[in-house]
């Protein structure tokens, strides 16, 4: 985490590497007084940081990454909103032992998805909810190219062990059949030839709803995406149901 501060005779950077909190600045002696205000709120920031820190790195719960663009980032709505988000709550309350990660990046396409793969797998996934394409098609991308991409993060994911639920997206008819066509059988024909479970329309229940999205038509509201995790879940429970990060199931099967 690196942020700077500028203003007219000053200059200051600080940067956050794992626990240690690193200042640097520059600015004439006469203007230091403007610098204890920033320090101390650092100063009474720090605490939070190193505790945010430390739960992070003592969570042991294996990891569900949400790989995606907007859809998954929660534009519009409150992070707490966001279906990474509702998804967590969820899983927590059926008594399932796993941490969400929401690794959604807005405007995102396929060939964006794929060179973050590095980062994805720095989170050690065990599973992968990979929604991406969406932009690609909004865009007018060749089909064969958006499918390239996407193959080429599904193997990568598989190579280091991770398990794929791919999501799947349609587009508006005004795109064109042969387009739009080829656009949705693409994510089934990747499901096949990768072995993948698939969410056959990852907006199922809430695309063209104008109670379940925002204003601009296109990004669910809150209530859009609990009828998206509704949709998820059922398609991620018989596969969490063979493993084993349910405390409570394993408790009675002990």
């Amino acid at each position: 985490f690196t942020s700077s501060v500028r203003k007219k005779h000053w200059t200051i950077l600080y940067c956050l590497d794992g626990c240690e909190l690193v200042l640097y600045h520059v600015m004439p002696l006469s203007r230091q007084l403007h610098l204890i205000p920033l320090l101390m709120f650092v100063v009474l920031l720090w605490p939070l940081v190193l505790d945010a820190a430390s739960t992070s790195a003592s969570d042991t719960r294996p990891r569900i990454v949400a790989f995606g663009d907007s859809l998954t980032a929660g534009l519009g709505v409150q992070a707490v909103e966001s279906y990474p988000a509702q998804l967590q709550r969820r899983l927590d309350s059926l008594g399932y032992h796993y941490r969400v990660i929401n690794a959604g990046v807005s405007g995102d396409t396929t060939a964006g998805g794929l060179r973050r793969v590095p980062w994805i797998l720095n989170n050690k996934p065990e599973l992968v909810i990979l929604e991406l394409g969406a932009n690609d098609g909004l865009r007018g991308l060749p089909v064969d190219q958006t499918q390239s991409n996407l193959r080429q993060i599904i193997r990568q994911l598989q190579e280091s062990g991770t398990t794929v639920v791919l999501a799947g997206m349609k587009l508006p008819p005004n795109y064109g059949q042969d387009y739009t066509a080829s656009f949705e059988a693409m994510y089934r024909m990747l499901a096949k030839e990768c072995q993948l479970l698939l969410i056959p329309f990852f907006l199922e229940g809430v695309g063209g709803s104008s109670a379940l999205n925002q204003a601009d038509g296109i990004h669910p509201t809150k209530e859009g995406y609990e009828v998206i995790v509704a949709q998820v879940l059922r398609v991620l429970m018989p596969l969490l149901n063979e493993r084993v990060h349910k405390p409570m199931a394993a408790h009675k099967q002990s």
